[in-house]
């Protein structure tokens, strides 16, 4: 893969430097309008107001400082790509048609042999809708590829789970962006209806709540559930993995026997089957191991997140104070 190639000002050191880190890479400008980029084919130096320095000739401060500010440039194109690239996918979802999901393996929710949430992304999904539609999926699954290589948080889960997990840059809020998952996947033209999903990380506790509201019916009227929340325990199995268990699942009712409640309507609580019973029904499957819950994380930074979960689906958050992410999800 082609590395950048820029100059990027140092004013704490005032001067200005321009890197080449390996082979030619292709240069970005304008992202930084004082920047003059250079081309110095396999040569790994330094050009400052002071003369020319070989990269071995820098210390291990100045080295850091310049790599982490190539790195967040790029990660920031990368993310910019991102939001386009998302954007585009769904303006084609909107003239082509979604993948319909419905509750259940016969609705295309689960999987019909490990009951585990379907990836949409599998055996061509989005290409069953139309080419373009399947494109764009695989131009977002390319800049996460690229992202995934600037990560500014390697050890994403660190402090997760302790008194210092508020410092964690998985706790706090989430919107969701994108998704290969089919449980996550919603549209007018379902059963389910349209929805938008969320995120809630207590990374003190070792909590997460996903949560799911439905939107009013094509006729304006209520949904019959206007919210799920799906309460989850949460570990920090490694520095990009968390382990997940589930707790139980809290419905909103808002219709019962096609009638509609008044006010928020009824809240009902479903348990979620604990270890040795979910243990006891997988035994009379053909499949015996049990699936084990967890997600990888890609990239996280202040503003985005993207893991992939043990399925391989790919989920893609935004913040919500971040405009840019958020009026992509909105759409």
């Amino acid at each position: 893969m082609a590395l950048v190639v820029m100059a990027l000002g140092c004013a704490m050191m005032g001067e200005t430097s321009a890197f080449m880190l390996g082979q030619p890479f292709q240069a970005m400008s304008g992202m930084v309008p004082s920047c003059k980029l250079v081309d110095v084919p396999q040569k790994h130096v330094a050009r400052t107001a002071k003369g020319t320095l070989h990269w071995r000739q820098l210390s291990d401060a100045r080295k850091g400082s310049l790599l982490c500010r190539m790195t967040s440039l790029e990660a920031k194109e990368l993310k910019r790509d991102l939001l386009n690239a998302v954007s585009s996918f769904k303006e084609l979802q909107e003239r082509d048609g979604k993948i319909s999901v419905d509750f259940g393996v016969r609705g295309g929710e689960l999987d019909s042999k490990s009951r585990a949430p379907r990836n949409l992304a599998e055996d061509g999904g989005f290409y069953k809708i139309s080419r373009e539609v399947g494109e764009a999926a695989d131009k977002i699954f390319s800049i996460i590829d690229d992202l995934s290589k600037v990560n500014p948080n390697p050890e994403a889960t660190k402090h997760f789970g302790t008194q210092q997990g508020a410092t964690c840059k998985l706790h706090g809020s989430w919107k969701l962006l994108f998704t290969t998952a089919a449980d996550a996947t919603f549209s007018t033209k379902s059963k389910r209806g349209d929805a938008r999903a969320s995120n809630e990380v207590d990374a003190v506790a070792g909590k997460v709540m996903n949560i799911i509201e439905f939107s009013p019916r094509p006729d304006g009227s209520k949904p019959a559930v206007s919210k799920l929340q799906v309460r989850l325990r949460a570990t920090a199995l490694s520095a990009t993995r968390v382990g997940l268990e589930f707790k139980y699942v809290k419905a909103s009712l808002q219709r019962i026997f096609g009638l509609e409640l008044p006010g928020r309507g009824i809240p009902l609580w479903f348990p979620v089957p604990g270890p040795a019973l979910t243990r006891l029904l997988f035994f009379f499957r053909k499949v015996k191991d049990v699936p084990k819950a967890f997600f990888d994380v890609v990239y996280l930074d202040d503003q985005l997140r993207i893991h992939r979960t043990g399925e391989g689906n790919l989920f893609v958050q935004v913040r919500p104070d971040w405009e840019e992410g958020m009026e992509v999800s909105r759409r």
